[in-house]
């Protein structure tokens, strides 16, 4: 019973420590590879308290070098978009307009009956309502209404609808988002007349910039680190 509680008692210490080294990401299991680790880790842990034969030190060895690969996937991915997309993968378009892409759906292994179910969890009972629904890396679906399907505003009062777009990402981590910008029709000229407009002379300089739906420039310095300096043009 000593053994046993010795076991459990460090288990539970060192998975705690562990968990919160990994950080918040690894907590909320963001993506299908934070979630598999997290399942594992905890699983470990298990073991090393439940099977008597597993040393200790063998246990607490195990859970650390697990951790230390999670702490190294999770660096690279921060440093290489390329990584980064391998590991956690890219939020995927299932309707564009109202249209169903259904070679997407495919592609994605998403039958109709799942699509469907998922809007109506987003409160959504119509495709034709939908705008834009986005498929998450982490499977959840994030579904942007149409103008005249979201709930009237002070704002709507006073503004008439305007045609809806999706606001874009063109710049991450100091790199120019090259798809983004041949999809929106946005010249590297362009960007760099906005980029100049608000005084940033390399485009390393910014953190992130984002396309908005009336065609202003979202940009963040990397700079700002504790607060979201942005700036938004016309």
């Amino acid at each position: 019973m000593l053994d046993t509680a010795i076991r459990t008692l460090l288990g539970f210490v060192i998975l705690l420590a562990l968990t919160r080294l990994l950080g918040k990401k690894q907590l909320s299991q963001l993506t299908v590879f934070t979630y598999i680790t997290g399942i594992a880790l905890g699983s470990m842990a298990s073991e090393m308290v439940m099977q008597k034969e597993i040393r200790i030190v063998d246990g607490v060895m195990a859970l650390i070098l697990w951790s230390l690969l999670v702490l190294i996937i999770e660096w690279i991915s921060l440093k290489s978009p390329a990584a980064r997309v391998l590991m956690d993968g890219q939020p995927t378009i299932v309707i564009k307009q109202g249209l169903i892409l259904e070679e997407v759906l495919r592609k994605q292994r998403l039958n109709l009956d799942d699509l469907s179910m998922q809007l109506r969890l987003n409160q959504v009972f119509s495709v034709m309502d939908v705008e834009y629904a986005i498929l998450e890396p982490n499977g959840a679906l994030t579904v942007m209404k149409k103008t005249n399907k979201n709930p009237v505003t002070k704002e709507d009062m006073q503004i008439p609808p305007q045609s809806t777009g999706m606001p874009s990402e063109i710049i991450t981590d100091g790199k120019i988002v090259e798809k983004n910008l041949v999809e929106l029709g946005y010249s590297h000229e362009q960007l760099n007349a906005e980029l100049k407009k608000q005084g940033v002379k390399d485009v390393k300089h910014v953190f992130y910039a984002e396309l908005q739906q009336d065609r202003s420039l979202y940009i963040q310095n990397r700079m700002a680190r504790n607060s979201l300096n942005g700036n938004k043009t016309p």
